[in-house]
């Protein structure tokens, strides 16, 4: 029997993938002009192949079924030479002498409600108006990686509680409504803008398995990490599923809006895992190939999902490297997050970024330097975060600086340097300098050799919100104290090193009710509570001003490692339980010639000795005093940012 006959899940053997024909060409999948519809799929273990032709996107019978014709390189392929628009569409193999389910097109870029079957539609009805001359906007006046401040936001999550404002609830288009408000004070796209963040981080909005569509169904959450459809937008958040155009370009007038208000768009992509694993349509298409398998059969899972993607094998390369740059081409997409990168090869990542870069030379890609269970691919051709010095204008999150803030995510008890956890101040170094080599900072992580290597965070929708971990890890502390501790966190995600990061609301205190992974939970869980902008407006005003701040002072955006350890220096006579730095800003032509920022992590004031001179409050707003000479008081828990 030849490697290309094997069963993927044989206990004898498992098939040689590599010997596996690569197919070069770009037209997998449908094309459809009025008068002829092409289709092309790779299915190089087939027998046969055959299209499937329907007229309901997701019950009934072929009302044709075409036999495909074998092709170059494992593909098979045909062209139907009439007007198919409207018509749903779907294919099976016969592998090893028996027919498989019918499948959806795994390069589909349109389907029918719930994903079952591509659609076949009329493209030009998919663009708003307006759309050809959609552009992103700048960010700085370099487009540099480390002028910007990203917004991790839920589609769902931004509009769906009622104090949002927003019309169009949990929908693309809710955010694209301008003026939305809730007792005067700005919600959705307005807030955004308001705000002064450069990037929404959206969580994944391609289209997703675990929610039904249809819209007589009683709602269902989920973030969206179960993969149905890379290339079509999630259903659910179109106020018509069950037309397969209205998504798409439900989806562009959002980018469009984003775009006009100042606002780039990343999108949270999920290529390192499939939602369902054995049934789904690459595994029926070519089963076994797209992913990785234990050395005794089976599928490995350092995706804790079931299955793990073999992104170093050509073909689902190829379908990676399309598939971004067809996000970005047709929907304007204007940076990516990779969830758990680490189960990508560095091979494949490089060239992704390649391609992206030749596209949108500002594009912004950042991912998970990890994974979440062990993968047979060594780690040493993984994307992981201590190798992004191998990476190419990839960045990873720094979860050293998030734990060293705030206390491990693993332990709910666990506190962190904001909370009077002060043997992490020197972690705390290691994150402010963003990874990066520095010599006033030994035994911390310094794994970056650029600062837009690494993304600075200290929470995201994943384990709890910023609020409800500072509430759980210091039970008894008054909430005042707690509120102290939550901006002195984000005070430090602001004024360090590399590219910051906010989880939406963080900046009113969001909370989850303490749930730890809400990716289930109801939307009263979930819900953006906009009511929390008036309770807590001084947060909002204080953390746009930090953004401000960081924007119009480059010596907050350090663009090389050199510069870091150059200018940035730590003082060594700081007070026990704080961590004091120095910003040399008249060197790298900032309008502050010395910035001196300070952190007291503990439960007590803290006297600190200034430099000689004349020092003015960066945060004239949030200060009584108006300059200061010699020291200055620093309360619990607090921070302060002085220049001259």
């Amino acid at each position: 029997m030849s490697a290309l006959a094997l069963n993927s899940h044989s206990a004898l053997a498992q098939p040689h993938y590599d010997a596996y024909p690569a197919y070069q060409g770009n037209d997998l999948g449908m094309s459809h002009e009025a008068a002829e519809t092409a289709f092309r799929i790779w299915s190089p273990t087939a027998e046969k192949a055959e299209l499937l032709l329907f007229k309901e996107a997701e019950k009934g019978y072929p009302v044709r079924a075409i036999a495909l014709n074998k092709g170059t390189n494992g593909t098979w392929h045909t062209k139907v030479k009439e007007n198919l628009t409207g018509f749903y569409y779907a294919f099976k193999v016969h592998i090893n002498h028996q027919w498989s389910h019918e499948f959806a097109d795994p390069y589909a870029r349109a389907v029918g409600i719930n994903g079952k079957r591509g659609a076949i539609i009329d493209w030009a009805t998919t663009d708003p108006s307006g759309w050809k001359e959609d552009c992103a906007p700048k960010f700085s006046s370099n487009n540099l990686a480390t002028d910007a401040v990203i917004y991790e936001l839920h589609i769902r999550d931004a509009s769906i509680d009622s104090s949002s404002g927003i019309m169009a609830k949990g929908k693309f288009t809710g955010l694209t409504e301008a003026g939305s408000n809730y007792h005067g004070l700005s919600t959705g796209i307005t807030h955004l803008k308001q705000l002064g963040v450069t990037h929404i981080h959206l969580l994944p909005v391609f289209d997703f398995q675990s929610i039904n569509e249809h819209t007589d169904q009683k709602p269902k959450y989920n973030w969206g990490y179960d993969p149905l459809n890379y290339n079509v937008p999630e259903g659910s958040y179109s106020t018509d599923p069950y037309n397969p155009a209205i998504r798409i370009r439900e989806f562009k007038q959002m980018v469009q809006a984003m775009h006009q208000n100042g606002l780039r768009v990343v999108m949270d992509v999920v290529y390192n895992h499939t939602g369902l694993t054995a049934k789904s349509n690459f595994n029926l298409m070519v089963p076994g190939y797209f992913y990785r398998h234990k050395p005794g059969g089976g599928f490995s899972d350092a995706s804790g999902c079931g299955n793990e993607t073999a992104s170093e094998r050509a073909m689902m390369r190829k379908f990676m490297k399309e598939s971004v740059a067809y996000w970005v081409k047709e929907y304007h997409i204007d940076g990516f997050r990779f969830d758990l990168m680490g189960i990508h090869d560095m091979e494949t990542m490089n060239e992704i970024a390649e391609t992206l870069h030749a596209i949108k030379p500002d594009i912004l890609l950042y991912g998970e330097g990890w994974t979440a269970g062990q993968s047979p691919l060594p780690d040493s051709l993984r994307a992981l975060k201590n190798q992004v010095a191998q990476l190419n204008k990839i960045a990873v999150f720094s979860d050293d600086l998030r734990d060293a803030i705030k206390g491990s995510v693993f332990d709910v008890a666990d506190i962190g340097f904001v909370s009077g956890k002060t043997s992490a101040a020197n972690a705390l170094k290691g994150g402010i300098v963003a990874s990066c080599k520095h010599p006033q900072v030994q035994g911390a992580s310094s794994f970056a050799t650029d600062p837009s290597q690494i993304i600075s965070y200290c929470e995201c929708h994943d384990n709890h919100t910023l609020w409800d971990k500072i509430c759980l890890s210091n039970p008894g502390v008054p909430e005042a104290t707690r509120r102290k501790m939550h901006q002195l966190a984000l005070t430090i995600v602001l004024t360090s090193q590399g590219i910051p990061f906010l989880h939406a609301g963080t900046e009113f205190y969001r909370s989850k009710k303490e749930v730890e992974n809400s990716y289930q939970s109801p939307d009263s869980i979930n819900g953006i509570d906009w009511s929390l902008k008036e309770t807590h407006h001084e947060l909002v005003k204080y953390i746009t001003a930090l953004i401000d701040i960081r924007k119009h002072h480059p010596a907050f955006r350090l663009t090389s490692a050199e510069a870091i350890a150059k200018h940035l220096r730590f003082h060594d006579n700081a007070p026990e339980g704080t961590v004091i730095y120095s910003l040399d800003g008249e060197s790298i032509k900032d309008s502050w010639k010395e910035i001196w920022i300070a952190f007291n992590g503990t439960n007590t004031e803290k006297i600190c000795t200034l430099p000689n001179g004349n020092w003015l409050p960066a945060l004239t707003m949030f200060t009584a005093e108006k300059q200061y000479f010699g020291e200055i008081k620093l309360p619990a828990f607090s921070s302060a940012i002085l220049y001259r």
